[in-house]
């Protein structure tokens, strides 16, 4: 109504001026009194060309015949222009767009900057482009290229037929209620209960179609956590398209039109990113059914990870549609903004993006996992948790480390949890008054406790009598252990020790530690300290057989 009014008062206004300055005065008797109603029409600019195209289609100063005036660029009879004209209107209702009077230009010679200073005037670049004055000769109209795309232009807008409704749901009655007229209100009222019958359909087809598709082909469980909740948000989109094109027909003021069509344009792209925001979730899903699938836990802990930005993916590129095409924003300049202050920022948080990166070379180069025992520098232990921007490592003292994986990408690291065979080497001495047939026989015997110990590897080992130190001869006991972790091979390492024990008890060998030995002459009354040894070395062999028979072959 203050649209109307300002359009009202501005009509009388351009009339006085019009008589003032000699123009031709489109009105009769321009003495007329001001309760009539007002005719303008004056196309000297797009200003004028505007009041006079939208005031002579008001309801309350309805004269199409001169609003058909601002047309340009074809000759029709005067009942098609008025259809064209009126069409035109209801392309500009139904559209939402709403034309403010103080940004039309008021200038004879106006020339639009954005398109190489053609005297044109667009008054919705995004949602009409196609409608704009041009200047012909003295007067500015509607383009010729406009006029031809008016018919188009209004199907696109009043689809599926109903253009008819607005023709039709005028007759059933012009009184007016509440400031609108009864066909409006009824349409509202149809409106509102084909909305709430349809929501209330599509839920249950797409609840019960989809659920007994995904339950007959075995993915009960992920329809009911995953696609349901989908469906019902796209069922709601339905909602709102069929809302946007039946709110059009009802014609409202367009002040409540353009702000119904801005939350509809902008309710679309907001759905949209919901719906690709659950099905991040379900992309996730996937992702973990196959990460269990590996032997690597590495990647469990990167599903996670990547369902985060997958979903901070998704709300920021629908936050920019949700802008742009709903809410009419030009992006380009925050965009532009956006790249030089993300500039600024790399320069600034340089650390923090080396480590982004880091993480990624990670998890795409795998040089360890989760669970892995690794060294690297000042790092020893035990990996806890990999981050996007740091790791951290579980020390041998129970401590913490946060190491940047920045520094960890850089880094040369000892992966001792990708060992297939952990190293194990030891040197059994003995004492120096072993006779060598007996050391020959226990050193037969600690080859056999390496063959017969289940995760010893069998085919590299290396069990020598290599060298004759300052107190001992020492036996050297090289071999590696098949075992996962180091819990496991701490395990071996006691079995085997605890039988290479057994073993120099059954055949009587003496270990040697740092010792000085005095010796004194024996007597023949009394013994001696140092051990007797039999000469026979077949006494030693039956030995080692009973040992082997008794604790290899046991079980």
């Amino acid at each position: 109504m203050r649209f109307r009014m300002k359009l009202f008062l501005l009509g009388i206004a351009f009339v006085f001026t019009n008589n003032l300055f000699g123009r031709q005065a489109m009105v009769e008797d321009p003495l007329q009194s001001i309760s009539d109603t007002v005719s303008y029409l004056n196309l000297s600019s797009p200003y004028h060309t505007t009041l006079t195209f939208f005031h002579n289609l008001e309801e309350e100063n309805y004269k199409p015949g001169l609003a058909a005036k601002t047309l340009g660029g074809y000759e029709m009879d005067t009942d098609n222009a008025i259809k064209q004209v009126v069409k035109l209107k209801q392309i500009f209702d139904g559209r939402g767009v709403y034309v403010d009077m103080d940004d039309v230009p008021n200038e004879t010679q106006y020339a639009d900057s954005a398109h190489s200073y053609q005297q044109k005037f667009y008054f919705d670049t995004h949602r009409l482009p196609q409608i704009f004055l041009e200047k012909v000769g003295d007067d500015w109209k509607f383009s010729r290229f406009t006029v031809s795309q008016i018919n188009e232009i209004h199907k696109e807008t009043y689809p599926y037929g109903t253009d008819k409704l607005l023709n039709l749901l005028p007759k059933i009655g012009q009184q007016k209620y509440f400031g609108l007229h009864l066909w409006q209100l009824f349409g509202i009222f149809i409106l509102l209960l084909f909305v709430f019958t349809a929501h209330k359909l599509f839920t249950f087809i797409v609840d019960r179609g989809l659920f007994h598709a995904s339950k007959s082909v075995g993915y009960k469980h992920v329809a009911e956590k995953y696609l349901l909740p989908v469906a019902r948000v796209i069922s709601i989109y339905f909602i709102v398209l069929l809302m946007d094109i039946f709110i059009r027909v009802l014609q409202l003021p367009i002040e409540i039109v353009s702000w119904i069509a801005l939350l509809l344009n902008a309710a679309k792209p907001f759905i949209i990113t919901i719906v690709f925001y659950k099905l991040a979730d379900l992309l996730s899903a996937y992702f973990e059914r196959q990460a269990d699938k590996t032997e690597s836990n590495l990647d469990d802990q990167l599903v996670p990870l990547a369902r985060k930005t997958l979903k901070a993916f998704v709300i920021v590129i629908g936050s920019l549609f949700i802008l742009k095409e709903g809410l009419q924003v030009d992006i380009w300049p925050f965009l532009t903004g956006l790249s030089i202050g993300g500039l600024a920022f790399a320069l600034a948080a340089q650390d923090t993006i080396k480590n982004f990166f880091g993480s990624v070379m990670i998890f795409i180069d795998k040089p360890f996992q989760v669970g892995d025992w690794i060294t690297s520098g000042d790092v020893d232990g035990t990996v806890e948790e990999v981050g996007f921007r740091s790791t951290r490592v579980r020390t041998f003292r129970n401590s913490l480390m946060y190491i940047p994986n920045g520094r960890i990408a850089d880094a040369t690291i000892d992966n001792h949890g990708l060992r297939q065979y952990r190293r194990f080497y030891s040197t059994i001495t003995v004492t120096y008054d072993t006779p060598p047939e007996l050391i020959n026989v226990f050193v037969d015997g600690l080859r056999e406790i390496v063959k017969s110990h289940p995760k010893t590897r069998k085919d590299y080992y290396n069990v020598y009598f290599n060298n004759m130190s300052a107190f001992s001869l020492d036996v050297m006991f090289y071999v590696f252990f098949e075992v996962p972790t180091w819990g496991d091979e701490l395990q071996a390492r006691h079995e085997v020790l605890i039988q290479i024990v057994k073993l120099a008890k059954e055949l009587g060998v003496n270990f040697a530690f740092p010792t000085q030995t005095l010796h004194m002459e024996t007597f023949p009354e009394k013994k001696g300290l140092s051990p007797v040894y039999e000469d026979n070395i077949d006494t030693y062999k039956k030995r080692l057989d009973a040992f082997i028979q008794k604790e290899m072959h046991k079980k």
